[in-house]
Parts: structure tokens; C-alpha cells; sequence
């Protein structure tokens, strides 16, 4: 899918949930890649703070809300918006604030899903950015209160809600998000705390806006002063504020999130768990970065090979595909020249390639081979051994290494190539290359 700003800037105003100050809110559509970025226009000069989990303040100094902090500069309870712009796909906007908090409004995310639906959606031309969970991520705050992400090819939240000795009792949903439920069975639900709570969160300075208007107050006997929208509407509200935490990960997720009692607080060392785990896969991986489709083109020139591969200069060491049997074979070329960047410190009186990276160009080959395959697209090629390795002769100054990688077994996650280098038809290397397919 494509990423999404909104059509048009709109804007609504509100009092904050905890700071009771009231606050003027704009959503702004953004670039590509940009993300969702708070404005604190109020402050001199504005200071732009990117909703991503680096930037998230401490729970001690902002507990029972998400907040954000850049520079010293806040922005509080920002969970119901983020929720809004995960659940109907919003990749990029901007956000400007004439204050610390984001309005409350009543207590759900419904009135920022109709603000952003006033303003229009608009599909922007590069693609969603996405991450897939592969290994199971836990996060166990003890008192029963855990989380855990699981491999998934979609994003599925099941959560379950336990209040025991107290009219909220035990609530269990689990549903799979998309933009239609979230609109129909999250977006409504309130917000919502314990009468014998109420009182103390004002002694900590905490819930000066709140009201029966924009939470549900629970007592022993039911709901205070107002009705609910659906009998299980607080483990819904829970799931709201689920989601607006996962989106702190900057970029669409591909998990099962199951969580028992889970809150602001653990939610968020999920999301620093998913985010470390996404750092490492794209340090080591080569991604499939576009759309590009290979098949049916004789040649692939090295802007085409970029548009497959991440590899830039000096890391990229194709020129050209000249052969591309799908799934099968592909063969590449480098030209090598006194002016490779290796040369200045490699045997600079006799130069000579290093060996290691004419495997390194194999594999480059061997990734577009794999990459190529429309099922793989988006998907990641991990580079995982190397067996058999021979080098036979030197590549020096004015050789034209050609490289060939033809398929030995593909299974639906690995694959094993073959990879030959030669120079002027003679063998100047040879390798078996290891390959891993994930999502």
C-alpha cells in the first residue's frame, strides 16, 4: 500500500484531559516519509517533535498518558490522535499545538477519526513503510500485567481487561485491525477510571479537565452521570490506546499483540523492544526498496539494480544484470578500474580485488535474483553462510568480472545459489551462497 497524508489542513479546539488548559489543534497534511510530527507553535521559535518512540518522556514524569519531549519542550496525552492516524492509515502529518496537551474532546478518538475524515485522505506516491514481527517479543511487568508481539501477517490485538472486585469485572476482545473496525468497534471507546480514583489523581495535579462528559467514571454500582456505548466499551478504549502506542514505532506493524492488563507504561517497552528489533533487521538486510519488476527486460542498468537493492556507492558493486532467468539464474558485471575505492589501500604498488569483495558482488547478484521474484517484494534477503568458497585467480586493473548465481534449492524461506565469478571465461571464483526469505 501507499502512504497517506490528509487532503487539507483542519483544525479543532479542546481542553487537555490532565492539564484542564484549553488548546487549539491543526492537522496539516506532510511530505512522504515525513511521519507525524507535533508543532508546539506557542513556544519561540516552533519546535517540530517527531511521535516516535526515541522521543517518548519518561512514564514517571507524564504517567497514565503517552507524551513527547524534544528540547525540553513537551506534548502530553498524544495516544487518542496517534490512535486515530494508525487506525484509518495516516502516515504523514503535522500537527501544531498552542499548548502542552491534546484536547481530550470526549474521551475517545472518534472526534479526531471525523476531523481527519473532514479533511480528506489523501494516497501519496511512495510506499508504506512496514515492519513484521519474526520472533515472539515479551514484556512482563509483573501483577499479571504482560504483552507480547507475535509473528503475523496482518495486525491482530487481543486484550483482555481484569478490574477484579469492581463493576468493570474481566473483558476480553480480540479483533483484527483495519481501518473499517477500527472506525466501527475501537474508535468510540471512552476513556475511563475508578470513582475511588478520581480523587487522588487530582491530589498528583493529574485530570484537572476530566468530566463525566469526557470519562467514564466507575463506581461500585455502574457508570456515573452517563451510558456507555457498548457493555465491553473500556478493554475498547484499552485497544484504542493500544494502537496509538504502537504507532510511536513510525511505521506500520505486522504483529498479533496479546496483552493482559497492559498499559501506557508496558506498552511502550513493547514498542522499544519491536523497535530495536527492527533497527537490527535493517542493518543487516537487503531489502526489495520498490515496485521495480524485472521480468520481460533484457538488461537491468545499475539505476535499475539501485531500484532492487539498497546498495549505494561505494557499497554497490553491480553495474548491470545481463541475463535474468526468473527464479532460476542472473548473470552481472562489474568493471573493475584503477579508480575502485579499494585500490588506495589494497596492494596500492600491485592492486589486486579483494577476494572478499568479488563475494560481495556475487551476493549483490544473488540478492537481485532473489529480490526479483514479485512474491519476494518487501520482503528481506538475509545473507546467511557461505560454503566452498574458491578463489582461482586475481582480478586486477581493466578486468570485467562477470558473475553468474543460478538457483540450487528454494524452499519457502531459504534458498541456496550457486555463484561463479570469471574473468575473460576463466574461473576467477566460485562460492555457495545462503539465503533467508522473511517478510
Amino acid at each position: 500500500m501507499n502512504q497517506k497524508t490528509v487532503a487539507k489542513p483542519v483544525s479543532i479546539e479542546g481542553v487537555g484531559l490532565h492539564s484542564g488548559e484549553k488548546v487549539r489543534l491543526t492537522i496539516k497534511p506532510a511530505p512522504e516519509n515525513e511521519g507525524i510530527n507535533f508543532i508546539r507553535v506557542d513556544v519561540n521559535p516552533s519546535l517540530k517533535i517527531p511521535a516516535r518512540i526515541d522521543h517518548v518522556l519518561n512514564y514517571q514524569r507524564a504517567p497514565r498518558r503517552t507524551a513527547i519531549a524534544r528540547d525540553g519542550v513537551e506534548v502530553h496525552t498524544i495516544e487518542h490522535l496517534m490512535s486515530a492516524f494508525y487506525g484509518l492509515g495516516i502516515d504523514n502529518a503535522y500537527v501544531e499545538l498552542d499548548g502542552m496537551e491534546v484536547p481530550g474532546l470526549d474521551g475517545s478518538t472518534y472526534p479526531f477519526v471525523e476531523l481527519i475524515q473532514s479533511a480528506g485522505i489523501e494516497e501519496q506516491s511512495a510506499k508504506k513503510q512496514e515492519f513484521a514481527v519474526r520472533d515472539p517479543v515479551y514484556v512482563d511487568s509483573g501483577s499479571g500485567i504482560t504483552i507480547v508481539a507475535l509473528p503475523y501477517n496482518g495486525l491482530k490485538v487481543s486484550y483482555t481487561l481484569s478490574y477484579p472486585d469492581t463493576y468493570l469485572g474481566t473483558q476480553y476482545m480480540s479483533l483484527e485491525i483495519t481501518p473499517e473496525t477500527f472506525v466501527e468497534q475501537v474508535a468510540l471507546g471512552r476513556t475511563f477510571c475508578l470513582e475511588r480514583e478520581a480523587e487522588e489523581l487530582r491530589k498528583i495535579g493529574l485530570g484537572k479537565g476530566a468530566d463525566y462528559s469526557n470519562t467514564l467514571v466507575i463506581c461500585e454500582t455502574g457508570v456515573k452521570e452517563n451510558t456507555l456505548r457498548f457493555e465491553d466499551e473500556f478493554v475498547r478504549h484499552k485497544i484504542l490506546d493500544l494502537l496509538g502506542d504502537l504507532s510511536l514505532l513510525g511505521c506500520g506493524l505486522k504483529a498479533h499483540i496479546v496483552a493482559i492488563k497492559s498499559g501506557h507504561y508496558v506498552n511502550i517497552q513493547l514498542v522499544e523492544k519491536l523497535y530495536r528489533q527492527k533497527e537490527r533487521a535493517e542493518q543487516a538486510a537487503l531489502r526489495a526498496i520498490s515496485e521495480f519488476d524485472p521480468r520481460g527486460q533484457d538488461v537491468l542498468e545499475v539505476t535499475d539494480i539501485m531500484k532492487i537493492l539498497p546498495h549505494r556507492y561505494p557499497f554497490l558493486l553491480v553495474d548491470r544484470i545481463i541475463y535474468m532467468e526468473e527464479g532460476k539464474k542472473a548473470i552481472g558485471v562489474k568493471s573493475v578500474t584503477m579508480n575502485e575505492y579499494f585500490f588506495v589501500g589494497h596492494f596500492p604498488g600491485r592492486p589486486v580485488m579483494p577476494g572478499v569483495l568479488i563475494i560481495e558482488a556475487m551476493a549483490q547478484v544473488g540478492g537481485v535474483l532473489m529480490l526479483s521474484d514479485p512474491k519476494h517484494k518487501g520482503k528481506i534477503a538475509y545473507f546467511m553462510g557461505i560454503n566452498n568458497v574458491k578463489f582461482r585467480k586475481p582480478v586486477l586493473p581493466g578486468d570485467v568480472l562477470e558473475i553468474e548465481t543460478e538457483v540450487l534449492r528454494v524452499r519457502s524461506r531459504t534458498g541456496q545459489l550457486q555463484g561463479i565469478a570469471r574473468v575473460e571465461d576463466k574461473v576467477v571464483a566460485e562460492a555457495e551462497l545462503m539465503f533467508a526469505i522473511v517478510d
